[in-house]
């Protein structure tokens, strides 16, 4: 049995009362107020450094539509930096408490998305970044994302630590009612959207019922209505470059057909037998390679159009390549050889309702994993047409929810429950640090914006 295994099968065997005091003992090692100190390093690693490193593995022609879309704001910058974030945490102490962490817990990584009984549920949508590691990196990286998004939409000082305060209360307050709840209840556990109509405000109602209608209306059919056109009475992927690109080999020389068809046979083990049975009743009509999400810009990306029983019956798969964890620099290697398997052992921890595609395999010597594109998926899109800044202590509350059920899943609720406690100790200590950190990622961005304009990065909408 591995260590962190058994060290964690031992602590469950204790009572939760002991796991509290347990917890709360870990308050001598590191105080909460000391978790919200963040003072950069003279010698800090400088950031752009670290973009430049993660572009060595990337398509080529792609980084400088990553680094486009991470000059639109420095919320957009800090959603591209996990890696810069995850050096930045990495000298400072920790609990000890670990959990299945996300490893990119921004706001924008969370959303509605369908279970297999097609219900729909909220929670972290992004596992690119998955490993165990400490609980209080998620809640920094979702804390700080809380200042930088508010910042961009034009909130005040006074509304973004609200929304801080708000989102930290939320996780202690969850994480101490699953501290107390049966093992298989919690392994159960999800958040569907009744049981958010349940507690938000009046003022929000409306706006959560937009997020819900538009998950509803993202199925295979309006996939097909946006992404493909008809062609001899076929449907294929409509080319929109750089974005959605088709392309006749891959870069080891094979055609896309004989690329798509072995990885295929890569992933299809991953599967369980009935899911198997299910895809196996499809056959390929299309690929194409397309850009997705901001900091993802310049990874292997795939959609795959695959048929049913008529044209009527279309899946589209996203197979997306998958690289080693930012946190392994700091933290250590996955246990699994295939980072696609990490992506997906993670998500299946911790998501509690995973695509019933998810999967991994690999090809061309690279590492991918294998989601439906789109099936019943929505989230908040941060703009300021769309997003009413005074629901953002709300919303910071519901995805602190959803991290919360996620550590308690795959770590010691007790024992987390127990160092943070009841008190707003923690609340405040995160309050400065969220600010300070946001303070940071604006330097950050300023660094981006002057390297971009002495032509160190280069930078374009296009993919010219």
């Amino acid at each position: 049995m591995e260590k962190n295994l058994l060290t964690h099968f031992q602590s469950m065997q204790r009572s939760v009362e002991q796991r509290m005091v347990a917890g709360k003992e870990l308050r001598k090692k590191l105080s909460r107020t000391d978790q919200g100190i963040f003072k950069p390093d003279e010698n800090r690693i400088d950031p752009i450094s670290i973009l430049e490193e993660q572009a060595k593995t990337r398509i080529p022609e792609l980084v400088p539509v990553r680094y486009a879309r991470m000059l639109t704001s420095p919320f957009a910058f800090l959603r591209g930096a996990a890696a810069i974030m995850a050096a930045d945490l990495a000298p400072y102490k920790t609990s000890g408490l670990q959990v299945q962490a996300c490893g990119d817990l921004h706001v924008a990584n969370f959303g509605l998305f369908a279970s297999a009984e097609r219900n729909l549920i909220f929670g972290i949508n992004d596992f690119d970044e998955t490993l165990p590691g400490p609980w209080e990196w998620d809640l920094k990286r979702l804390v700080a994302s809380l200042v930088a998004a508010g910042r961009f939409l034009g909130a005040d000082k006074s509304l973004c630590k609200d929304a801080v305060r708000e989102t930290v209360h939320s996780y202690r307050k969850r994480m101490r009612e699953y501290a107390y709840m049966g093992n298989m209840e919690v392994w159960y556990s999800s958040i569907k959207a009744e049981d958010i109509a349940k507690v938000i405000s009046k003022s929000s109602e409306k706006a959560f019922k937009g997020i819900e209608s538009k998950a509803r209306e993202h199925t295979h059919m309006q996939v097909l209505d946006k992404l493909t056109d008809l062609v001899d009475d076929k449907y294929r992927l409509r080319d929109n470059a750089p974005f959605l690109v088709h392309e006749t080999h891959t870069e080891t020389g094979k055609t896309i057909k004989e690329a798509t068809e072995l990885f295929l046979q890569s992933y299809l083990p991953s599967l369980g037998d009935d899911r198997r049975y299910l895809l196996e009743q499809y056959r390929i009509v299309d690929v194409a390679r397309k850009v997705v999400g901001v900091g993802s810009v310049g990874s292997r990306c795939w959609i795959i159009l695959m048929k049913g029983n008529h044209e009527e019956d279309p899946l589209f798969l996203q197979v997306k390549q998958a690289e080693p964890s930012v946190l392994e620099k700091f933290i250590g290697p996955s246990k699994y050889k295939n980072n696609g398997q990490r992506v997906v052992a993670g998500q299946r921890l911790i998501q509690g309702a995973p695509d019933i595609f998810l999967g991994w395999g690999e090809q061309g010597g690279m590492q991918y994993y294998v989601r439906q594109l789109r099936d019943m998926k929505g989230g908040v899109e941060f703009d300021a047409e769309t997003i009413k800044l005074e629901l953002m202590p709300q919303y910071g509350g519901l995805c602190a929810w959803a991290m919360a059920l996620a550590h308690a899943k795959s770590g010691d609720a007790a024992m987390i429950a127990g160092y943070m406690g009841k008190s707003d100790e923690l609340d405040e200590a995160m309050v400065k640090f969220a600010m300070a950190y946001a303070d940071q990622t604006e330097r950050d961005y300023e660094l981006l914006v002057t390297a971009a304009k002495n032509g160190r990065v280069k930078v374009t909408t296009s993919g010219e």
